[in-house]
């Protein structure tokens, strides 16, 4: 469907759901709308293995992997996990609110793999730490720019925050400019690896 026009793609997608009703069909795509609008399962392979494979619904909200967190749309960091908290090796402590209440650890007992993920949208971008005790503060250079709807995807490595027109400019924000993105803990969701 990639090659269909904005008012196309709608149409296929609701008449290949009426048409493959209870019936079993593998439909191979990268568009997350095709995957949450038609398939009750997802597999998702990358460099020809499986990375991650369940209900859709759960594997787009709680990706295991980079990849599945891409076509997902989120920012996934992974580390150890520590109560509500996974600690990284590169962007240090995240916290976030524990999807799974089993996740929970006895305070400062280090666990499983654990992931914090997050939408780009939830993200706030500062050209120097902002005042007060941000949780979630990561200091980044910018990679790329790139629109994004309404909106500028602003990416950092593996990091992105979504970030109005006015804002990037305002900010005078260019491939290698330093900046800091910034995301409340009450936005990062954390969980289990396995």
């Amino acid at each position: 469907m990639a090659a269909l026009d904005v008012n196309t793609a709608p149409f296929l997608r609701s008449l290949l759901k009426r048409v493959l009703a209870g019936r079993s069909a593998i439909i191979v795509t990268h568009d997350v709308l095709d995957a949450l609008m038609l398939a009750d399962r997802i597999v998702v392979v990358e460099h020809g293995r499986i990375v991650e494979s369940g209900p859709t619904a759960s594997v787009l909200s709680h990706p295991r992997s980079t990849f599945a967190a891409s076509l997902a749309g989120l920012n996934v960091l992974t580390g150890t996990l520590r109560g509500a908290t996974v600690l990284t090796d590169d962007a240090g402590p995240v916290a976030g609110r524990l999807a799974v209440a089993s996740a929970e650890l006895p305070p400062g007992a280090a666990g499983p793999d654990g992931l914090a993920a997050f939408p780009p949208s939830a993200v706030s971008v500062f050209l120097s730490p902002p005042q007060g005790s941000p949780r979630n503060c990561f200091a980044v250079t910018v990679t790329e720019l790139e629109p994004h709807g309404d909106h500028i995807r602003v990416r950092a490595g593996r990091l992105a925050a979504d970030i109005s027109p006015a804002a990037t400019a305002d900010l005078k924000l260019l491939p290698g400019s330093h900046a800091f993105f910034v995301v409340k803990a009450a936005e990062v969701v954390i969980y289990p690896a396995s």
